[in-house]
């Protein structure tokens, strides 16, 4: 049957992405919808430091908590996507899906584009007993409530919090028809999702061998082609920059994932299924997901004020970096002491950027970072940044700062907690005003996490000759947070570079690698239809990006670190 031949639920149906984070490229609707035809436009705006934001932007005003970039980006997208008969759903309701829902409509009034909107609710659950402090609890629902929705006439979809991957995996279950144990389509959907939901990274962005893609300064957004069967083909409007290739979809695959099971309210994906083909250029094929039953408990986001923090750098420069960094730490530290005001953490590190016998200032230079927390805001305030300023006539040579010290300023703390499916009352608002109850997905299963997945490795290369190099050299990797935890995806592009990976960078050999996991909790899943290994480092970023534990917060960079660090890789894979 011929493209043209194809109708209604027999065509793949094109989900496209135009944000993957509040802050994204703002004429990414635009282009979107004007780039090439689509069926739905989907938008992520939310994260666990989004939800912060918004939770202080609804304690300011009730009215708010929702991502108002989405409104300003409709302006001119709803009569795209209403002309070009595209829906719209996002996750931009966050904590306020209703009041969202409301604005378009109000919008839809005023610049002439009728629309029906519809918005699923019922993830917000601040109102129960969280403990003291709790900013936001919001349930990650899936993709049911979506799906009701688009049933129910809308056009336009608005949620609180969901999955990243739900905004694909609801449209594609609308469109399909399929039901609550279509697992393994639902999986592949969940796949797909999870590709399109950060927006360009799927099509080059923050890609370990961006040199090799060609242009990428302006990497297009990506969108996915789902078939009846679950399948999806990755790829891209035409013109835009960028590229979709198996190593862009790879990496983008392990990106915050934790292991072969990838959790969600309506389906657990088999990530150890998946299998990638190119099918042309900027065509990548994805089909073979396995998809089991969903989990019986409902994970549930929770933000909280954790304190307020400070920071002062102290540039070190040229001879005895170590002695002028004694020399400064042992001043303030003696200051803070006699004003009897050390805050409750006093964290320094010092980072040796400099170079010896430097052409050029900065690289003469090696950073000494303060970071102080407390739940004062005075005692980290004005208490640390005066004895700062205080030595600036009486400290080492040399001594400047990066910025001047300043009022301390507030950090959140993430935690994640697990509640059974049944207490998650998801409701989709349809655009006639009536509230549809979408039932609990869960299989029956139990309520935990299912066992590990036991992945046979293969057989090792055989010894020879090898060379000290970058893992970079042959490795690609990626490496983002999963609340106070980390992790980084590796993954290699031919069968011989897997033969030394799986057997190389085992737990022991990663952690001699990243000094900064020695004593944490490391796991490794084996990923074998992508040539890959996953690792999750516990408690690496504290309580979560919001609390700023670490240089990188969000361990955006921790697999550009592991690339970097040199190990012997055998001379036939250079």
């Amino acid at each position: 049957m011929t493209g043209a031949q194809m109708t209604g639920a027999e065509r793949p149906l094109r989900i496209g992405n135009a944000s993957g984070f509040y802050g994204d490229r703002f004429d990414a609707v635009r282009e979107m919808l004007t780039g090439g035809p689509l069926d739905v436009l989907t938008g992520d705006y939310l994260a666990e430091l989004t939800m912060l934001i918004l939770g202080r932007d609804r304690q300011k005003d009730p009215r708010l908590g929702y991502a108002k970039t989405f409104l300003r980006q409709l302006e001119e997208g709803l009569g795209l996507a209403v002309e070009r008969g595209v829906k719209l759903v996002t996750n931009a309701g966050g904590l306020n899906p209703a009041g969202l829902a409301d604005a378009i409509r109000e919008l839809s009034e005023r610049v002439g584009v009728p629309v029906r909107v519809a918005h699923v609710e019922g993830d917000d659950l601040v109102g129960r007993e969280w403990g003291r402090g709790v900013l936001t609890a919001n349930a990650y629902l899936g993709g049911a409530g979506i799906a009701a929705c688009l049933r129910g006439g809308a056009q336009v979809v608005v949620t609180g919090r969901v999955t990243d991957a739900a905004l694909v995996s609801g449209p594609a279950a609308a469109h399909f028809g399929w039901a609550a144990d279509d697992y393994d389509r639902l999986a592949g959907a969940v796949v797909a999702g999870h590709v399109l939901e950060c927006g360009t990274q799927a099509t080059g962005g923050n890609y370990a061998f961006f040199g090799e893609l060609g242009d990428v300064r302006r990497p297009g957004f990506p969108l996915a082609e789902i078939h009846p069967d679950g399948s999806a083909v990755i790829t891209k409007h035409p013109g835009t920059g960028g590229a979709v290739t198996v190593g862009t979809v790879t990496a983008q695959l392990l990106y915050e994932t934790a292991g072969a099971r990838y959790l969600g309210p309506d389906v657990t994906a088999r990530l150890d299924t998946v299998r990638l083909t190119g099918a042309g250029p900027d065509r990548v094929r994805i089909d073979g997901v396995r998809g089991e039953a969903p989990p019986a408990t409902a994970k549930v986001g929770l933000t909280r004020m954790g304190g307020w923090r400070n920071e002062v750098v102290f540039v070190l420069t040229g001879l005895d970096i170590e002695a002028k960094a004694a020399l400064v730490r042992g001043q303030l530290e003696d200051a803070l002491a006699r004003a009897g005001s050390r805050p409750r953490e006093v964290t320094w590190s010092l980072a040796r950027t400099d170079h010896g016998d430097a052409a050029v200032q900065e690289e003469a230079s090696a950073l000494l970072r303060l970071v102080v927390r407390d739940a004062d805001p005075e005692v980290v305030g004005r208490a640390v940044s005066g004895a700062a300023v205080e030595l600036a006539l009486a400290s080492y040579p040399g001594f400047h700062v990066t910025a001047p010290p300043g009022k301390g300023a507030p950090y959140g703390v993430f935690e994640a907690a697990y509640v059974p499916v049944g207490d998650v009352r998801q409701v989709a608002v349809l655009p006639d005003g009536e509230r549809v109850e979408i039932p609990p997905g869960s299989g029956p299963v139990a309520a935990r996490e299912p066992a590990a997945v036991a992945a046979e490795l293969p057989v090792p290369l055989p010894e020879g000759p090898t060379r000290r190099a970058p893992l970079g050299a042959v490795a690609g990797a990626r490496s983002g947070d999963k609340g106070g935890s980390a992790n980084v995806g590796v993954w290699v592009r031919t069968d011989r570079a897997w033969r030394w990976l799986a057997h190389e960078l085992t737990v022991a050999r990663f952690r001699q690698l990243l000094p900064e996991a020695g004593e944490l909790e490391v796991r490794r899943e084996v990923l074998p239809n992508l040539r890959a290994l996953n690792f999750t480092v516990e408690g690496l970023l504290g309580a979560g990006v919001a609390s700023q534990a670490r240089f990188d917060p969000q361990a955006k960079a921790l697999g550009e670190w592991l690339r970097s660090r040199h190990v012997e890789i055998p001379e036939v894979l250079l």
